[in-house]
């Protein structure tokens, strides 16, 4: 069996853009006609970039090569042009390839990728999702604590058992900062609200992305930690393990990371100094189902617990639902509310949500094909936006409006 074709879609997601401003979606097709797809989670270039360079690792890496060789795939992209160390971009192009492989390999094999990967072990999964409040008008507003706990609420209702919010805002090209009091005081606010809206019927899961220098998030932890968070998400930017474990160390929050890591590597220092508990891979980002089925692994011997993020599109959704099905120490992963809307539009048949509850295909590969007719309507993406921002100026301590960046 050879790979001998690929195509990108990148396909444009419509107002208001929930699960990002676009999806990066990979099609590969074997010599005898067997259909695979990834997804590509890269969001520091425009994706008319990213799609370029991903037609040049399939010509080099890929193409003419047996799908089943994912770890002689991995290896060899990884190492390219000499770099062999964690590069976002090219990780996330590895990322969308090797899914589509795994794709093909289960539709050969006749299997579910759950099952190559070891087997389930998690017939459902628990799922969380942010909250989305709307105010009078229809809009969505992020700076309304009473409307936050009233969508609480209504998602309680539907079933999930963990929502997330993240009122600590905002994100700045600065970041990490020493949040205001007006910011903390709107904060200690948010879960208070929510708390006493919900009860213990949900965990609540404090979603910061980054914004603060440890001093900033141990003081927001202390006054948040009556209201006992399952996490405390990210509290200081990216590639400062030692920093967010001097976090860990101070709060009886458990803290999460994850999301914006790549590979082993990367994840193997949060674990050697104790950064997290809580790991937050992407499989679309992270290096694809192998290198996360690693991660996940390694988080074992620690009795760390794994859960997946995913802020992107339902193919992503679809390859990480198949890992966390056969991790035994999953615990929770994150949904886009019930992943109606655009997310079922793109596929065939939309991905199982059962009361609060992901429910792992048992169909051959990833169990999903995307709708040609969908995609071809939403393609390409011609905005200029990437996937995500962050706000161009400092956060100003008289900015007491949250949701921002």
């Amino acid at each position: 069996m050879k790979v001998a074709s690929l195509k990108t879609h990148v396909v444009a997601t419509p107002a208001p853009h929930i699960g990002g401003m676009y999806w990066i979606f990979v099609e590969l097709e074997t010599a005898c006609g067997i259909k695979g797809v990834g997804e590509i989670y890269s969001t520091a270039f425009h994706p008319s970039g990213i799609a370029v360079l991903v037609e040049d690792v399939f010509t080099r890496y890929l193409e003419g090569h047996d799908p089943h060789q994912i770890e002689r795939f991995w290896r060899a992209a990884y190492s390219s042009g000499f770099t062999q160390r964690p590069d976002p971009t090219m990780v996330g192009i590895i990322s969308g390839l090797e899914i589509a492989c795994w794709d093909i390999i289960g539709k050969a094999a006749g299997r579910p990728v759950a099952d190559l990967l070891g087997g389930p072990v998690n017939d459902k999964l628990r799922a969380y999702t942010y909250l989305y409040p709307k105010n009078s008008a229809g809009e969505y507003d992020y700076n309304d604590p009473d409307l936050a706990a009233e969508e609480a609420i209504r998602m309680v209702e539907a079933g999930f058992t963990g929502l997330k919010f993240d009122p600590a805002g905002p994100y700045t090209n600065y970041s990490g900062h020493q949040l205001s009091l007006p910011v903390m005081d709107r904060c200690e606010e948010f879960c208070r609200k929510i708390r006493d809206a919900i009860g213990n019927r949900a965990d609540i899961l404090f979603g910061t992305h980054g914004q603060m220098v440890p001093s900033s998030a141990i003081r927001l932890a202390k006054r948040l930690e009556k209201y006992d968070p399952l996490w405390f998400e990210e509290p200081v930017p990216p590639g400062q393990e030692a920093a967010m474990a001097e976090v860990a160390r101070a709060t009886s929050i458990p803290v999460s990371t994850g999301e914006r890591l790549t590979t082993k590597y990367e994840f193997q220092r949060v674990l050697q100094l104790g950064s997290a508990s809580i790991l937050q891979m992407n499989v679309a980002r992270v290096g694809g189902l192998l290198e996360a089925k690693k991660i996940a692994g390694m988080a074992e011997s620690f009795y760390a617990q794994i859960a997946p993020h995913l802020y992107n599109g339902p193919v992503g959704a679809a390859a990480s639902i198949q890992l966390a099905a056969t991790c035994p120490n999953f615990l929770i992963h994150e949904a886009i509310m019930d992943f109606g809307g655009f997310h079922a539009e793109v596929l065939k048949t939309k991905l199982s949500f059962d009361d609060g509850y992901l429910i792992p295909s048992r169909e051959p590969g990833l169990g999903i094909e995307l709708n040609d007719e969908v995609i071809a309507k939403h393609t390409p993406y011609i905005g200029e936006r990437l996937h995500l921002q962050m706000a161009p100026d400092h956060a100003d301590v008289k900015d007491f409006m949250p949701a921002k960046g």
